[in-house]
Formats: structure tokens, C-alpha cells, sequence
């Protein structure tokens, strides 16, 4: 068994407030906190504040391939594209890419060596992010998620988020691509 630090994601207690982007961005910033441009921030908020739908979303590996498949999640009725929930930075968006050189951005908990907890989480007054230490087969795939929770780190993939999703009980369905 390895241990790993992961940030974990309470998506019933985000309120939308972008905090988290705010540090993040400023963090990453040359030098240290000399601006604030969210587009460095390795941290997006899902935002749907008509239907209160706030998820934070990390940034995870880049892909050189746009997705195969498109699928629905629904929450509260409402229906939204799976590209929404997505981690990689891809061809097909300009979402965890910097914005000066277009090179794709991934989550480095803070740099290296990491920090002792990563600034989106220190800054979350609503505890939505939380880092945590778990214990991993080294070989492991599949992760468990309890519900009302989406676990992400920079190694997690999309097929985790889609899980975490159905955990909570969203309905998610595959559609062909367009």
C-alpha cells in the first residue's frame, strides 16, 4: 500500500465563489502574486448559478485527441455536456491552458516539493476542497467515491469524475459524438 494526498471535492458545499481560481491564479502568477489572471489557474469552477450547480473542477493530463464519445450528466433535470465536468486540457477547448503559450496546465498541489496543503484548499472558507491522505494499492484502478463526493488528484481520470457523478446520483448518459 502507497499513500497519496488528494484533494477532495465536495460539490454539495461549492457556492460558486472562485476563490480557489483567484489563489490558484495568483499562485502561478511570475512572480508569486503579482497578478491575478484566471486563465493560469490549474482550478475551474463549474458555474450554473441559475440551477445552483457549482463543481469544481482540477486540472488533469493533457490529451493530444479529442474524446470518442459524448455523454450527458443530468442534475436537477437539467442537462449538461460532459465536456463541463472534464479535467484534460484537449485540441478541442481552451479550458487548463496557459495563456501566454497555449502549453496545457495540470494541478501541481502548489509546486515542488508540494506544500503542506495546496492553496485552492487553504482558501476554500467553505470547506467544498479538502486535502486528504489515502492509502492505495500500487497497482490499483478503480477508486471508491462516497456519495456526495467527487475525489480528484493530477493522476485521476474522467472515468473517476463520471463514477463520482453517478455516485451522487446524477444520471449520465452516452450520446454519439457530433
Amino acid at each position: 500500500m502507497k499513500r497519496i494526498k488528494t484533494i477532495k471535492i465536495d460539490a454539495d458545499k461549492c457556492i460558486g465563489c472562485r476563490s480557489c481560481e483567484a489563489i490558484c491564479a495568483a499562485f502561478h502568477t511570475e512572480p508569486k502574486y503579482s497578478g491575478i489572471n484566471l486563465r493560469r489557474a490549474r482550478i475551474r469552477v463549474f458555474m450554473d448559478e441559475g440551477n445552483n450547480v457549482f463543481v469544481p473542477i482540477i486540472a488533469g493530463p493533457y490529451t493530444d485527441a479529442e474524446c470518442n464519445s459524448r455523454n450527458i450528466m443530468v442534475i436537477n433535470s437539467k442537462e449538461y455536456g460532459e465536456c463541463a465536468f472534464c479535467r484534460a486540457s484537449c485540441p478541442s477547448r481552451d479550458l487548463f491552458k496557459e495563456p501566454d503559450t497555449s502549453i496545457p496546465l495540470k494541478c501541481d498541489m502548489c509546486g515542488e516539493p508540494p506544500l503542506e496543503e495546496p492553496m485552492c484548499v487553504k482558501w476554500c472558507l467553505n470547506e467544498a476542497l479538502t486535502f486528504v491522505e489515502r492509502e492505495e494499492e500500487e497497482e490499483e484502478e478503480e477508486e471508491k467515491h462516497g456519495p456526495n463526493f467527487i475525489v480528484t488528484a493530477y493522476d485521476v481520470e474522467t472515468k473517476d469524475i463520471r463514477k463520482a457523478l453517478q455516485d451522487m446520483k446524477v444520471k449520465v448518459r452516452s450520446v454519439k459524438a457530433i
